[in-house]
Formats: C-alpha cells, sequence, structure tokens
C-alpha cells in the first residue's frame, strides 16, 4: 500500500499535476464561499474546462477533486462572517462560527475552521487509503445480480437523510434511468425514445445533463429573482486578528478527532453524506462538553471545529464507495463519476488492478491538496472573503459563458448546446417543485450499467428472478437498500426536527 501510495506522489507531483491542485484549491474556496453554489455546482461548471483543455485523466481528476475539496473548505466563509452558509453541511458552522465573528473573532475562526478542516480532510483520506482497497476485495464477490441490487441500494439511500420527501427522491430516480434509456438498446441495437432525432442515437452525454442541471439552472435561478447586489456588504469584512492563541487550538484537538470519525463513518455511508457527518459532530460535541448549552451557540470555538472537521471527513469518506464500488456516497462525488465515465475509466474493483496510476495518483493529489488549502486558506483568507462583494450580475454571465463554450468545445454539436439548455430549463423547474438533482444525475450514469447487468442476471438464470435474492451478499444489500429507503421516512424526520429544534434553541439564546 505505501508502495502504491509513494508511486502515486510520483505521479502528482509533476509541475502540471501540482500547478492544476493550486488552481483547483484555490476556485474550489471562492465558489465554496458563494452560497447557492457548494462543491456540487462548483465542479460541474469546470467540467468543461478541465475536458477542453485536453487534460489526461489523472490530471483532469486532480484539477476537479481539489475543487471538491476547496469548496468544502470554502463553504465556511459565508457562514461564519454572514451567517449564510455557503452549501448545507456548512449550516451548523454558522451557529458558533457567527457568533465569534460578532464578537470580533472572524479571523480566529476562520483559520480555527481551516485547522480543522484539514484534521478531517487528512485522515479522511488515510481512511480511504485504508478500506478502498479492502471493499475491492469485497466487490470480487459481486455478480451481475449483485451489481444490479448495489445499483438499486444505491438509488435508495442517495436522497439521504436529509431528504424531504422520499417520493420525490423516487420521481427523480425514475426520470434519470428514463433519460438513461434514451438511445439504441445495448442488445438488440433498436433505437428508444429517440423520436427520428439522428443526435440522439448514441444516447445523451451525461456531461451535458450535468452542467444544464447543476450550473444553467442557478443562472436561470439568477434570472428569475434578478438580484444584481453583491452577496456581502463590507460591513460583514472585519476580520481582526488572524491566528488563534494555543489554548483554544488545544481545546479544539479532541473535537476535532471525534468530528473526524464520526465524519468519515457518514461519508462511506450511501446517502448519509457532509450535511449528516455536520450535524451529528456538532450534536455529539455539544452533548459531550456542553449538555447544559452554556456555551454553545454563543461562540464557542468547539462549535466551528466540529462540524467542519466533520463535513471535510465526510467529504473524503465519500470517495471510498465511489472508488471501489462505483457507487457514489454524495452528490459531488455523482458528478466525479461521470468525469471517470466520460474519461472511459470505470470504477469499482478492477479499478485498483487496471488503473492504479489514476488511483494512487488522485489519493496522493488529496493530500498534496490538503497542504495547499491549509497553507493558502490561513494568509489569503482577507482575499477569499472579498468574493462575497462580487456582483450576481458579473458572476452569472461568467458561469453561462464557461457552461456554453466549454460543452461546444468537447461536443463540437449546436445540438447538444442547446440540449443543454433544455435540462438547465428543467434543472430549473425541478428546483422550483424542490425535486433533488442528485437521484436524476446517478439515473443517467447508472441507468445502461443496471439494465446490462439486470440482462445478464436473467440470461445466467433462464429467466428465473429469484437470482437477485438467491446469494446473501443480495439479501444483505438489499435489506440495506429497503432500510435505507424507509430511514429518511422515520429516522430523518426526527433528525430534522432535532435539528431546527437545536438552531432554533440556539437563536432564543441570542
Amino acid at each position: 500500500m505505501l508502495s502504491n501510495l509513494g508511486d502515486g506522489f510520483l505521479i502528482a507531483m509533476t509541475w502540471q499535476n501540482l500547478l492544476l491542485a493550486l488552481m483547483g484549491c484555490f476556485l474550489g474556496t471562492l465558489m465554496g464561499a458563494l452560497p447557492g453554489l457548494g462543491p456540487a455546482n462548483g465542479v460541474a461548471i469546470l467540467i468543461p474546462i478541465a475536458f477542453s483543455l485536453g487534460l489526461g485523466p489523472t490530471a483532469s481528476l486532480i484539477l476537479l477533486t481539489s475543487v471538491y475539496y476547496g469548496a468544502m473548505y470554502g463553504g465556511r466563509i459565508s457562514s461564519i462572517l454572514l451567517n449564510i452558509p455557503g452549501d448545507e453541511p456548512a449550516m451548523m458552522t454558522c451557529l458558533d462560527g457567527y457568533p465569534m465573528a460578532r464578537q470580533g473573532l472572524a479571523g480566529e475562526a476562520l483559520t480555527l475552521s481551516g485547522i480543522a478542516s484539514f484534521v478531517g480532510a487528512f485522515f479522511a483520506t488515510w481512511g480511504l487509503v485504508l478500506l478502498a482497497p479492502q471493499l475491492v476485495k469485497i466487490a470480487l464477490l459481486f455478480g451481475p445480480a449483485e451489481y444490479f441490487v448495489l445499483f438499486t441500494l444505491a438509488f435508495a439511500t442517495l436522497g439521504g437523510i436529509s431528504s424531504t420527501n422520499q417520493a420525490k427522491s423516487a420521481f427523480a430516480a425514475a426520470l434519470g434511468l428514463g433519460i438513461a434509456m434514451i438511445g439504441s438498446d445495448s442488445q438488440t441495437g433498436s433505437q428508444r425514445f429517440t423520436f427520428g432525432e439522428i443526435h440522439l442515437y448514441d444516447g445523451i452525454d451525461f456531461l451535458i445533463a450535468i452542467v444544464g442541471l447543476f450550473a444553467l439552472s442557478e443562472v436561470f435561478i439568477f434570472l428569475e429573482h434578478h438580484k444584481g447586489g453583491a452577496v456581502g456588504n463590507s460591513g460583514a469584512m472585519k476580520i481582526g486578528r488572524i491566528m488563534p492563541d494555543w489554548p483554544m487550538v488545544r481545546r479544539c484537538i479532541p473535537t476535532m478527532g471525534r468530528g473526524t470519525v464520526i465524519g468519515f463513518i457518514a461519508g462511506v455511508l450511501p446517502g448519509a453524506g457532509a450535511s449528516l457527518g455536520s450535524f451529528l459532530a456538532y450534536s455529539v460535541e455539544r452533548s459531550t462538553v456542553d449538555p447544559d448549552n452554556k456555551t454553545f451557540g454563543k461562540g464557542d470555538p468547539r462549535g466551528v471545529a466540529a462540524p467542519e472537521a466533520g463535513n471535510n471527513a465526510a467529504s473524503g469518506g465519500a470517495l471510498v464507495p465511489m472508488l471501489a464500488l462505483g457507487v457514489p456516497g454524495s452528490g459531488t462525488t455523482a458528478v466525479l463519476l461521470a468525469v471517470l465515465l466520460q474519461l472511459n475509466i470505470t470504477p469499482g474493483p478492477l479499478l485498483f488492478q487496471k488503473n492504479p496510476d489514476i488511483v494512487w495518483g488522485l489519493i496522493a493529489a488529496l493530500f498534496i491538496g490538503n497542504v495547499m488549502l491549509l497553507l493558502m486558506n490561513i494568509p489569503m483568507v482577507g482575499l477569499f472573503t472579498r468574493v462575497l462583494l462580487v456582483p450576481t450580475r458579473i458572476l452569472m454571465p461568467v458561469v453561462a459563458m464557461i457552461s456554453f463554450v466549454g460543452i461546444y468545445s468537447i461536443t463540437g454539436s449546436t445540438f447538444d448546446v442547446m440540449l443543454m439548455v433544455g435540462f438547465g430549463l428543467m434543472g430549473w423547474v425541478l428546483r422550483k417543485l424542490d425535486v433533488p438533482m442528485v437521484p436524476i444525475i446517478l439515473g443517467i450514469l447508472l441507468g445502461n450499467e443496471m439494465e446490462v447487468n439486470m440482462r445478464r442476471a436473467m440470461t445466467i438464470s433462464d429467466g428465473d428472478w429469484s437470482i437477485f435474492v438467491g446469494s446473501p451478499l443480495a439479501i444483505v444489500l438489499w435489506v440495506v437498500a429497503i432500510a435505507g429507503f424507509l430511514a429518511p421516512i422515520v429516522v430523518g424526520r426526527v433528525l430534522r426536527r432535532k435539528q431546527a429544534a437545536l438552531s432554533d434553541e440556539i437563536a432564543e439564546g441570542d
């Protein structure tokens, strides 16, 4: 393992890859700081750039995963300074980060959150190194029937514990599977849902769907509300002292350790993700060190360190099932899965055997990116807060331009550009209806593989449907899938109620 990791560092530490990691970390932090964009949108926006530059597989993944990690770091900036979370996982950081900023400790809160983010992401990457190869050994036991059930599990759980409506998640998954069926039948070669349009004979490129649903839909939402001002204001930019004192950091070290473990476990579990990791890390820390609620919610540094370590550890944990099983653990890893497939790289048990240079180069780049982010985020924190002053009337046209130019440079087809606009409009409508985007993307990505494995299993069993419950592994996966689908209905409702009560209680304390 250490030998493979050493080879990965040799691959990652070329001038081109180091420059791409630095650029990805910088751009990711900027995008994470902007409320509403977040890591999934940030990665989706930069996919066209990665492909139009003609980067190789390893270089493309290094750039985009650096954006992913950078955006997780950046989400804390608007949470602490403006009480506006950059993305959903950063919501818990607002509870103590914003009170610290109001007490004149904004710089110390930002630096402490950067250190906690580094600790969470660094040890989660080690977890990825240790756990992913072990999962690969289990994955080699999978046959076509087990893979079909595994993909079903992904659809059942990716709505997540925080899902507010499982019916909408199921509708989104069905919509994604329907889009995946467009094109030529893989067995018979007959056309399905193409309506005589020759451009649809090869199906719909998932990059077009991803950029449209994530990036362009954000532009359409801006056009609808037409908010031309900046996100922040100059009065919110008082940073103050940057470095926290050693007693504050030392008090937060056990907090970071607990948050990292909780976040990593939440990231590995399909559908749990960084939001749950952040919430659980904060809740456990509060009940452990402040059961009487005397300091939490009033600017306790541990209330900043816990969720930041938790959500960044979850981002590393979510890469484990994606690389080892080909099943994304979060929305952003679903976007990264699309990048792998576009590069003709199939994640799963054979990835570590067929493409070890890509896997270990990527893992090594994650370690390098974490160090870059720590060194970048502390001295440059004042610069990153300036992005909150960029007017959205400037920002959104840039996002649209990158989307149009990038997709056209990849496909060279005006039909694909118009199709992307169609997906953008669809994403805008679905977001207004509160329908999640991730199950749609997952359906487009995994739909064909799911169909192929189902047909293979049926061929092996000569049409006997019992093959899908014919092994202990398949039965276990079915149980997990059913439990994962029902959990948001039962457990998720309780967790959301507790989260809302926690926020209300702290708000009243203010």
